[in-house]
């Protein structure tokens, strides 16, 4: 039996228990507070008219209770049946209030979730010839937009593909996620090189940090990994900035991460000084998937501190499907995690077949 289910028959208990309570301990004893805690419980758990039926059902087994040993009308009986029937009016009311929230929690819910697929939209599950799955896990349950991000998109130059996150919560993180994936859809069809379109991406923020006022109205920076496909080549280009670097896991089943020469700053902190982006270029031979994720993966950590090894992890699934292998290393987290994740987890892989 479930948690939720014996919650649900908790009313029920307590009114059964109230009535072996008033019949088999001596008139001095009420059980009253068994009789009012019915219909509080299925206040917020079942619907208006169970909650109704519920309060009937306690003040029946009150006045039963009385009327059998015949102290029907005295003072006690009928403090207890106004006791009983004020609580569950009183119920009643909860109940609806209750409800009332649930309707608005439900519709801001079904905003968050149209928000998240206009500007994280699921691609499609194959792109230019690769396989391609992508994730969000966000760390809170219920909570679904927040500033990782991840796109992919075929162009002349080849299939590209970034994932980032975003320094910081709320809108002002969901504002900079729409920034840089509108930068990305468009430099990515324009400009004939990775290290280009990185520089793309760190104006369009720079821009829209000037017109919101700066770092206090507006995210300050951006750390992401792009990556490039060429078609008709067995090759990736990587551009780190800032960010965890991707995972190439080998048809073999080893796996190794895509580290690039040079570190350059995340995106958004050009006024700092300059580093010229250098792509790193690695094989990506048939049968091997290309992992980018942000740091809701590889800083998971368990109860004892222990961060989660996303290379160890995917040591040996060279063979699994994107979509499943993404499922089965979010279920991973989630258990090394205890279900108590810090940070919310953008997770893309592609995969050449």
């Amino acid at each position: 039996m479930t948690v939720r289910t014996l919650a649900r028959l908790l009313p029920a208990l307590l009114i059964v228990g109230g009535v072996f309570y008033d019949v088999l301990t001596p008139v001095a004893f009420t059980a009253v507070p068994f009789f009012t805690a019915a219909p509080l419980v299925a206040a917020p758990l079942s619907s208006l008219r169970t909650t109704v039926l519920t309060g009937l059902a306690s003040f029946l087994a009150v006045y039963a209770v009385h009327a059998r040993f015949g102290y029907v009308p005295d003072a006690d009986a009928v403090t207890e049946l106004t006791t009983v029937a004020t609580v569950s009016v009183l119920a009643a009311g909860i109940n609806r209030v209750v409800r009332r929230g649930d309707q608005r929690l439900a519709s801001a819910r079904e905003v968050a979730e149209a928000a998240q697929r206009a500007v994280l939209p699921e691609p499609a599950e194959r792109i230019g010839g690769f396989e391609i799955a992508a994730r969000y896990e966000a760390a809170q349950e219920g909570t679904l937009v927040g500033g990782d991000l991840y796109a992919v998109q075929d162009t002349p130059y080849g299939v590209r593909l970034v994932v980032g996150d975003v320094r910081g919560k709320g809108m002002g993180a969901v504002a900079a996620v729409a920034v840089v994936l509108g930068a990305f859809r468009e430099a990515a069809e324009q400009e004939a090189s990775l290290e280009a379109v990185a520089g793309r991406l760190e104006r369009a923020l720079a821009r829209e940090g000037v017109r919101r006022g700066g770092v206090d109205t507006f995210e300050g920076f951006t750390t992401a990994v792009l990556a490039e496909l060429p078609h008709g080549e067995g090759t990736v280009r990587v551009v780190n900035r800032g960010h965890p670097p991707p995972l190439l896991l080998h048809a073999d089943g080893t796996v190794r991460p895509v580290e690039v020469s040079e570190a350059a700053l995340p995106l958004g902190m050009g006024e700092l000084g300059a580093w010229p982006d250098r792509a790193a270029e690695r094989p990506f031979p048939g049968g091997a998937a290309l992992l980018l994720h942000t740091d809701g993966l590889s800083e998971a950590r368990d109860a004892h501190g222990r961060f989660f090894d996303p290379e160890r992890r995917l040591a040996g699934r060279a063979g699994t499907a994107p979509g499943a292998l993404l499922a089965r290393l979010a279920a991973e987290v989630r258990r090394h995690t205890g279900g108590r994740m810090a940070d919310d987890m953008a997770l893309l892989v592609v995969r050449r077949t």
